[in-house]
């Protein structure tokens, strides 16, 4: 009875193996049973939004005339914006930065000789933050004009932004991913097959770059303000069944 029983434990025994193995054999040709792509979506567009900043100064042998000069040259700067259509709201000038200016000479070691007050250096930067992006563009080019009044004017380069970018986003997202579906349904032909549902999905870094530029992608994500004109890129990571 006992040597029954041993047999019986043996014979279920290897049927659970086979179930087993079958089971495990089946699985893993579903797992394999799978396509991987990656789509791309692209997109170029224009800078919506400018901002742009510049500043002037001037020198007074005392704070009340550097005061006086710096408040006459605002007034020509803020008459210039203003005449180039700028809007007054728009014209922001930040508080002045104050400096005394000295005359120093050094001894042969370096070491400080003597120094002689000159008067005081005054500082003012002047923002614009506009949506109209060529107005502002072609200003940044001709404020120098002020030259011709004695006005010593530091133009920056304008930063360029896009105010849409959350529905831009959308719309390449739509799009790598249709791409990659694409990409999966013709990889699918090529292997007389076709593909089942969507499985897997995964965003890629979201780029902006400059429009036919070499600009070095980034794995954190390259976010471009210095050229008006863009192109942004993202990407998409599926995986189908076959």
């Amino acid at each position: 009875m006992k040597k029954h029983l041993t047999t019986i434990l043996l014979c279920v025994t290897a049927l659970l193996s086979v179930i087993m193995l079958t089971n495990a054999f089946k699985n893993r040709n579903k797992s394999n049973d799978m396509i991987n792509v990656t789509g791309l979506g692209k997109k170029d567009f224009k800078s919506d939004l400018v901002i742009w900043s510049g500043n002037f100064e001037i020198k007074g042998f005392t704070l009340e005339q550097a005061s006086l000069l710096l408040n006459t040259e605002k007034g020509i700067v803020r008459k210039y914006l203003l005449a180039k259509g700028v809007k007054n709201e728009q014209i922001v000038f930040t508080a002045v930065d104050i400096r005394k200016d000295f005359n120093k000479t050094y001894f042969e070691n370096g070491n400080l000789k003597d120094e002689v007050f000159r008067g005081y250096i005054l500082n003012q930067t002047v923002k614009i933050e506009s949506n109209e992006v060529d107005r502002i563009e072609e200003i940044s080019r001709s404020i120098t004009e002020l030259a011709k009044d004695g006005i010593s004017f530091y133009s920056y380069s304008p930063q360029y932004y896009y105010t849409k970018l959350s529905e831009l986003k959308i719309e390449m997202v739509a799009a790598a991913t249709e791409d990659a579906r694409i990409r999966a349904e013709q990889i699918a032909v090529n292997a007389n097959s076709e593909i089942g549902d969507l499985r897997y999905a995964k965003m890629g870094i979201f780029q902006i770059i400059a429009q036919n530029s070499n600009e070095d992608l980034s794995w954190g994500g390259t976010f471009n303000t210095s050229s008006k004109m863009k192109t942004a890129t993202i990407t998409m990571k599926l995986q189908f069944g076959l």
